[in-house]
């Protein structure tokens, strides 16, 4: 159990950043929402295709002053290049492969799920479709990555 100093510690920090890789504006929606009443203060960037996820996270225009993610959210069924591309290429990228990434997606095949972790994923969740639990889910997600779990800076 987190002791109320650490709370206050933590809340102190800068903001957690947090990557969101959804084509989905419902699911986008619902997790704004989910970790807007977070714990931690924490800024939440979007991109809705793989494309534009890559291009944020290597800071290249329109995102030259984008925010370096603490955690990456990232669905595999994408427009234009999917997750696993995705994933593939921050997992072999020098600067971006520690950061932590999350696949949160719908699909719960055990294709996608082991081939998420060959490429290295740190988490593999499969969205519900019901919406409080989807809610407690990226709670937990929140509970789990921006809480308890040691972030490199």
């Amino acid at each position: 159990m987190i002791q109320p100093s650490t709370l206050v510690k933590i809340s102190s920090m800068r903001p957690i950043e947090i990557l969101l890789v959804e084509d989905n504006p419902g699911d986008v929606r619902l997790t704004q929402e989910a970790l807007g009443e977070a714990k931690v203060r924490n800024n939440l960037a979007v991109a809705k295709d793989g494309v534009e996820a890559l291009a944020y996270l290597r800071r290249e225009p329109p995102f030259e002053a984008a925010a370096r993610p603490d955690l990456i959210l990232l669905d595999l069924n994408l427009p234009r290049k999917d997750g696993r591309e995705v994933l593939a290429e921050i997992k072999a990228d020098a600067d971006l492969r520690r950061l932590p990434v999350v696949v949160l997606t719908t699909s719960s095949a055990e294709k996608d799920v082991l081939e998420s972790y060959n490429l290295y994923a740190n988490c593999y969740i499969t969205k519900p479709v019901d919406l409080d639990q989807f809610v407690r889910i990226v709670s937990s997600i929140e509970d789990f990555w921006l809480t308890i779990v040691k972030l490199p800076q």
